[in-house]
């Protein structure tokens, strides 16, 4: 790499650190830059799964008030996603290089509308826990470890738009703040690309260069991100995931 390619690299590791603690979608930002500088696609999402691995844990410290009170629950969603990122991985090297790539605008798409119906869709949910005088779960269920544990099979192969995906998914099905949604959603997000890049140590090729630059700039972002992002209200973050995700889209499919 020259040196202005490296800077590129670093700028565009801040950028993702940040973006990916408020809602995702920050490998849109890495991935075509590590592409430019010529590294092949493969190589280019091993390497950025590596480096984002300090951004994700450093969103997750910046978010840790929110954090409280949420342990059995990052526990039994930590498992689903620990087990669909190594899936996922997996399925990196194993399949073409864009056999997952031509549905991601698809999942995106549909994470976005579920994101715009939440709060109808929580009102019904609560209204119908109501009329059933039953609790509503901490956890979600087996309907959300399944669906969280397919979309974490996504985040370890490609990673682009997991955190609205994520959100989207425990808004829908979970009774309680977006804040602290997304605070867990940061959790999850550190152990799929520390579980992916474990995997990848051993039998994939990276580029050492990119995952440092990559890893310094997403810590630096991953505090900017949670001092900006628990300070937003709910309707601002939801407004910052929809257009996020809208640019991930066009982005996918301009590819």
């Amino acid at each position: 790499m020259t040196i202005w390619e490296m800077l590129a690299v670093f700028a565009a590791g801040i950028g993702a650190g940040t973006i990916n603690t408020i809602v995702g979608s920050g490998t849109l930002i890495t991935f075509p830059v590590l592409l430019a500088t010529g590294l092949p696609p493969v190589t280019a999402t091993v390497s950025n799964a590596l480096g984002l691995i300090p951004g994700s844990i450093s969103g997750a410290i910046g978010y840790r008030a929110e954090l409280a009170g949420q342990r059995r629950r990052i526990l039994r969603l930590g498992i689903a996603a620990a087990i669909g990122g190594l899936g996922g991985a997996v399925l990196l090297l194993l399949l073409p290089s864009t056999a997952f790539e031509t549905i991601v605008p698809v999942l995106v798409a549909l994470a976005l509308v579920l994101v715009i119906l939440q709060p109808r869709i929580s009102r019904a949910v609560q209204r119908r826990r109501e009329l059933r005088e039953t609790e509503s779960t901490q956890t979600g269920g087996p309907l959300l470890f399944t669906a969280l544990l397919l979309a974490s099979v996504y985040g370890g192969y490609f990673t682009a738009a997991q955190g609205i995906i994520y959100l989207s998914l425990m808004g829908m099905l979970l009774d309680d703040t977006l804040q602290r949604l997304n605070a867990v959603k940061n959790v999850l997000a550190a152990i799929v690309n520390s579980i992916a890049a474990l995997f990848f140590l051993f039998v994939a090729h990276f580029d050492w260069t990119a995952v440092v630059l990559i890893a310094v700039g997403s810590t630096i972002g991953g505090q900017i991100g949670a001092t900006v992002g628990r300070r937003l209200p709910p309707t601002v973050l939801r407004g910052i995931i929809l257009v996020v995700g809208t640019l991930a889209i066009v982005q996918l499919l301009l590819r």
